[in-house]
């Protein structure tokens, strides 16, 4: 198990494909990607455009995370929660992480992220700090609802959802803010 894997401690579940007009997976966000509440020159705190395919049979619900297990915090940075998009759904277009979730399909919701702003908060890593990794994760729910409270942490979203995961597509995306 590596400690730089954040799913190494996790169950296993099936893998399935993310992909995103707004970022390649292994590449650096796009500067609408990044933190305008941090004063990173060019941010603007758009949620990347996301589809999916191929989840597992059974899925009832998504969730979706974008999560750096690379911030100086010890417990890393949840930048994105949205939990009970409908399983019949398998896209969310960018900039649906606004502050009202106008891209969100019906029934789905935005939680708190770690700013505590319900919405997407760009990457913003410390100037020389290094790179940061940023998980931006689609988790295949085998319930339709989480049972989460909309005011709820994305940690607790991810313990709720430990056992109801059938399966998680993950993009990864870099950030890194010189010195």
């Amino acid at each position: 198990m590596s400690l730089n894997d954040p799913f190494a401690r996790l169950p296993e579940a099936a893998v399935f494909t993310v992909t995103s007009t707004t970022v390649t997976d292994g590449a650096a966000w796009p500067p609408e990607q990044l933190s305008g509440m941090s004063g990173v020159p060019g941010g603007k705190d758009v949620s990347p455009q996301l589809s999916w395919s191929g989840a597992p049979e059974g899925t009832k619900s998504y969730a979706v995370t974008v999560y750096d297990p690379d911030a100086p915090t010890g417990s890393g940075f949840w930048h994105w929660a949205v939990a009970d998009i409908p399983a019949t759904v398998t896209e969310l277009p960018e900039g649906a992480g606004d502050d009202t979730g106008s891209g969100l399909p019906e029934g789905a919701f935005q939680l708190p992220n770690d700013a505590r702003a319900a919405r997407f908060i760009g990457a913003a890593p410390p100037a020389g700090h290094g790179p940061h990794r940023y998980f931006a994760v689609v988790h295949a729910l085998d319930v339709e609802a989480i049972g989460v409270p909309a005011d709820a942490t994305p940690a607790f979203l991810g313990f709720t959802m430990a056992g109801h995961i059938l399966g998680r597509a993950v993009l990864t995306a870099t950030a890194e803010t010189p010195a």
